[in-house]
């Protein structure tokens, strides 16, 4: 699969493990090596910033997109190629889903899964088909890829998770 952009969707915070950093900064260097442009939300800091710092290191393209209410709350980045301004997170969203090829998902709180799970709905419903990765750094979602595969067997989900997410463990693995 040829990317020329990737969505990241991840954590306004860095969390506890530092791994989480580690593979935002790594999916950040590999991007900008294989000029893959970023597209993600426009934060400054927590791994949002970790991975568009690693992206502008190596003289890479990134896209910011932060909605007016939180140009406070996630620090918007001022040193990124392109920042758009939203007025809405949903425009935040739709728009970062226009601007890309694929997406990866890192840890994050309750926006992430947000968007993580709008975009398999919206891949079930055919709306897109953009290829969804799930970075599983040091187990954070092992948790939530079981209770995914419960939905299926409970029978509320139309295929397999396999189906709609690709389960990574290691930034690399995105590319292979």
């Amino acid at each position: 699969m040829q990317l020329s952009s990737l969505a990241v969707f991840c954590g306004s915070k860095p969390g506890n493990d530092p791994l989480f950093t580690a593979h935002a900064k790594e999916l950040g260097h590999i991007m900008a090596e294989r000029n893959i442009k970023l597209v993600y939300g426009g934060g400054g800091k927590g791994l949002m910033g970790a991975v568009a710092d690693a992206v502008m290191e190596g003289n890479g393209k990134v896209v910011g997109i932060i909605p007016e209410i939180l140009l406070e709350w996630e620090a918007q980045h001022k040193g990124i190629t392109e920042l758009h301004v939203v007025s809405d997170m949903h425009i935040r969203k739709k728009m970062m889903y226009e601007l890309c090829d694929a997406a990866v998902i890192l840890a994050g709180g309750y926006g992430t899964l947000d968007e993580l799970f709008e975009m398999l709905t919206w891949n079930t419903l055919k709306i897109h088909s953009k290829k969804i990765f799930l970075l599983n750094s040091n187990g954070y979602y092992t948790h939530l890829i079981a209770h995914m595969r419960q939905m299926y067997k409970e029978n509320f989900l139309y295929e397999e998770i396999e189906e709609r997410i690709v389960i990574v463990s290691e930034p690399k693995e995105i590319f292979a």
